[in-house]
């Protein structure tokens, strides 16, 4: 374990040295005509940010100091974004580098020496060039993270969609659905903002409401300070709620873990959790049941209204990716109810629908999920969208329609990782329901 631990920390320190080093490059090419004070001033402060950045992890991994999560978010946030930063600017820097090697490799071959000093010349010019554009990419890079963590993290849009639904009774036309997703409470540094969110959502004055899992990061302890908050968006038809992925802890490296168990349960369920994992998720579930969230664990509800009924069912995570745990089971979920009656399905992962739902339960006529986030960054306009999150799910933020069936994947409440958003903005969703 530690000898994994120290190659892979020498690997991670010598990428970071060589991208700072390259990056150094260019700052060295941009400022030659400063005075020689000015620079040596400048290079203190370029590679004390390095080194400072080295013994700030250094110090947290060793257990040497106590940093708050918050504080560690933000921190780490800022160190990264500003690698990502001279990472996007050594690109420009590699790209003339290379055209150099292959100038130089065709001098070699084809140009007279004459004509070399005046390649040589113009090469010069075109790295200055590309270092100034790929300063201010690693720049703009840099400043719009930071933007996306002082006013994009809270940045509350409410999202409305009208959902036609064949089938659906008569008393449910109009039915108004309020749904919160990837929660993430345990990422939250602002309290106020986060109250600001709640106070749009309870403001929509829904008829139903339902939250599709990731109410925390790994630790039942994370929604604590929030409970209070939350527990005050009500509907009167109901509060449904599931687990995501992040509930189960999965993440966590539990100190109770007991290699022999582990290999048994897998066997014997297809999943281990140690004692202090299992209490950990029995204190989440009840904490959705204090906040009076009606949480469904493969299970199914009926709501009536005038003698007419609608089912609201939901499964625990099920991905079609490998990486990402397999606990929901529909058949279950679905067990007991008549197989014409309108269905609205709540399942985290977007990927679900398409592996297990779509044209294999055509009376679940609507299913909510979260889960992408929309990965928090991209374009979101009404006439394009774009994010890396893309290339991962087919389905990966708001609405999709085959065969009478929708799936909406909801761009979520909260953050994980990265501290904010850039370009895609935390949802509140509402939805009409519509007879047809």
């Amino acid at each position: 374990m530690f000898k994994n631990a120290l190659i892979g920390f020498i690997f991670v320190s010598s990428l970071v040295i060589a991208i700072d080093w390259y990056a150094w490059q260019g700052v060295r090419l941009l400022t030659s005509d400063w005075s020689l004070r000015s620079k040596s001033i400048l290079k203190w402060i370029y590679w004390s940010w390095t080194a400072a950045g080295f013994l700030f992890f250094l110090l947290f991994r060793m257990d040497l100091v106590h940093i708050p999560p918050a504080v560690l978010r933000i921190v780490s946030s800022i160190v990264f974004m500003v690698f990502f930063g001279k990472l996007f600017w050594c690109l420009f820097l590699l790209a003339d580098d290379v055209l150099r090697i292959f100038r130089w490799i065709w001098s070699m071959i084809a140009v007279k020496p004459s004509e070399m000093a005046g390649e040589q010349t113009e090469g010069i010019s075109r790295l200055k060039f590309l270092s100034w554009v790929g300063m201010g990419v690693g720049a703009a890079f840099v400043g719009g993270s930071m933007w996306g963590i002082a006013r994009g993290a809270h940045n509350y849009t409410v999202r409305r969609r009208e959902l036609p639904i064949k089938g659906l009774p008569k008393a449910f036309d109009g039915l108004k659905i309020l749904q919160l997703t990837d929660i993430h409470s345990g990422s939250f540094w602002s309290r106020e903002a986060v109250q600001r969110g709640v106070d749009m959502a309870i403001a929509e004055k829904p008829d139903l409401f339902i939250f599709t899992g990731d109410l925390v990061n790994d630790l039942a302890t994370e929604v604590e300070p929030y409970m209070e908050m939350f527990a005050k968006i009500k509907a009167p038809l109901g509060a449904y709620s599931i687990l995501g992925n992040h509930d189960y802890a999965d993440y966590v490296v539990w100190d109770d873990f007991n290699a022999e168990q582990a290999k048994f349960q897998r066997k014997q369920m297809g999943f281990y959790r140690t004692p202090k994992q299992q209490a950990n998720l029995e204190k989440l579930i009840g904490y959705h049941k204090e906040m009076g969230w009606d949480i469904l664990m493969n299970e199914n509800r009926v709501i009536e209204k005038d003698g007419e009924k609608l089912a609201i069912v939901g499964v625990e995570n099920w991905s079609n990716k490998a990486r990402f745990p397999k606990y929901g089971d529909l058949k279950k979920a679905l067990k007991g109810l008549d197989e014409n009656l309108p269905k609205l399905l709540l399942s985290h992962d977007p990927s679900h629908w398409r592996e297990q739902v779509l044209n294999k339960h055509s009376s679940v006529k609507a299913t909510f999920s979260g889960h992408t986030h929309g990965f928090q960054f991209g374009v979101d306009s009404k006439f394009y969208r774009w994010s890396p999150v893309k290339f991962v799910y087919k389905e990966w933020i708001d609405l999709y329609t085959e065969n009478e069936q929708h799936l909406y994947v909801n761009r979520g409440f909260g953050y994980l990782g990265y501290p904010g958003r850039l370009g895609i903005f935390p949802e509140i969703g509402v939805f009409t329901l519509k007879a047809v």
